[in-house]
């Protein structure tokens, strides 16, 4: 809608309604102006109580309540559809958040949606971080820390690749690898985070974590199977699972599966691939933030969530925190992220999802490929 259109508008319910109407007009413009959360159709702004008014921070709650709770109540039943069915929690996050798309087309939920899926996501992220320790990771050795590195870089640059080879968007291709290679759901939420913001991004977040997601949950069964016929050890098995599947919960339960040795040596693994997440993430803020894309060019914003996950790795390295608190903070992280992914799949429709055809899919599968043949040509030929 154009001035002269506005200004049409006005003259035509001032001579029909009078001056109320212009003045609904006016606050619908206003309204429109306000679209600054990321991804937003129409928030529907309403009073904030009175109570609310002397509270830190009230009108934001006021707002972001009821799609907040939505989000959380998703979360609570992906939980138990997970623990009484053994599927992965964040795939019944995504896919019933989807069901409830309508709530974010407009109405009260959509800035608690919006909320959910940023800031919910972010406070998520930094608390990954109580799960790593320095001794961990020097613990693992040169060789291991050497081919999880390696295995990071390149199924990230790999997927850079494929995707200008298939010509998809090269956000796509970062967002993948960079799930398949770290951990996950976790990992695509957390670079989604600090890439521009558009209604593709949400698109391809939606589609990495529902794809790892199910090949996470594929390799969990099939890869305890190849161990034996592969002739690995306890400990190659461990470095083989920890360096392949994409999941946290995934890498434990395959792990347990072959021994106890085993689940232990492949759950390290993994927590040094989740500590990748740092440097990665921090590269890909700097590079979008210097190339000038929805920032200042050359302006580097702090992302400190994950100066708050550092933070963590350091504190939870010195042996202060109780392992009470540990989990209780690990439970948080958990909670939060399956509450963002659960608002972003409300802000994501099968019908968008529908559209994108068979070639992001190859290239997550073939990301998961590379990552596998990588982790055993190191076995077999380097450790």
């Amino acid at each position: 809608m154009d001035e002269r259109d506005l200004d049409a508008a006005r003259r035509n319910l001032s001579a029909e309604h009078g001056t109320n109407a212009v003045k609904r007009l006016t606050s619908l413009e206003q309204l429109a102006s306000l679209d600054s959360m990321e991804g937003i159709a129409q928030a529907e702004p309403t009073p904030v109580p009175a109570l609310l008014r002397y509270v830190p921070k009230g009108a934001l709650l006021h707002a972001v309540y009821p799609g907040l709770l939505v989000a959380l109540t998703i979360g609570l039943a992906s939980t138990w559809l997970s623990t009484r069915y053994g599927a992965p929690v964040m795939l019944f996050a995504l896919l019933l958040g989807m069901a409830f798309h309508f709530l974010h087309e407009e109405g009260r939920c959509v800035a608690g949606i919006e909320f959910a899926a940023r800031s919910v996501l972010r406070v998520g992220v930094a608390l990954l971080g109580v799960r790593i320790t320095i001794d961990q990771i020097a613990g693992l050795g040169l060789g291991p820390v050497l081919t999880v590195i390696v295995g990071v870089i390149t199924t990230m640059l790999f997927g850079w690749g494929l995707a200008r080879l298939l010509g998809l968007r090269l956000s796509l291709g970062i967002l993948s690898g960079g799930s398949v290679a770290i951990c996950g759901a976790s990992a695509a939420l957390a670079i989604s985070s600090v890439l521009p913001r558009n209604a593709e991004l949400e698109r391809d977040t939606i589609l990495t974590v529902v794809a790892v997601t199910t090949l996470s949950t594929v390799a969990m069964v099939i890869y305890p199977l190849l161990v034996v016929p592969l002739g690995l050890d306890h400990v190659e098995a461990g470095i083989f699972l920890g360096g392949t599947i994409h999941d946290v919960a995934q890498v434990v339960g395959a792990g347990y599966m072959v021994s106890v040795e085993t689940g232990e040596i492949s759950t390290y693994i993994k927590l040094l691939r989740v500590a990748m997440l740092l440097p990665v993430v921090l590269v890909i803020a700097v590079a979008v933030a210097r190339m000038g894309v929805g920032a200042s060019k050359g302006k580097v914003p702090i992302p400190f969530f994950l100066l708050g996950f550092a933070a963590l790795v350091g504190v939870n390295s010195m042996g202060v925190l109780p392992v009470i608190v540990t989990e209780q903070i690990g439970d948080a992280s958990r909670w939060c992220l399956v509450t963002a992914i659960s608002a972003l799949g409300m802000k994501t429709s099968f019908k968008e999802l529908s559209v994108v055809g068979w070639r992001p899919v190859a290239m997550i599968v073939a990301e998961t490929g590379w990552i596998a043949l990588l982790v055993l040509g190191a076995l077999f030929f380097v450790l």
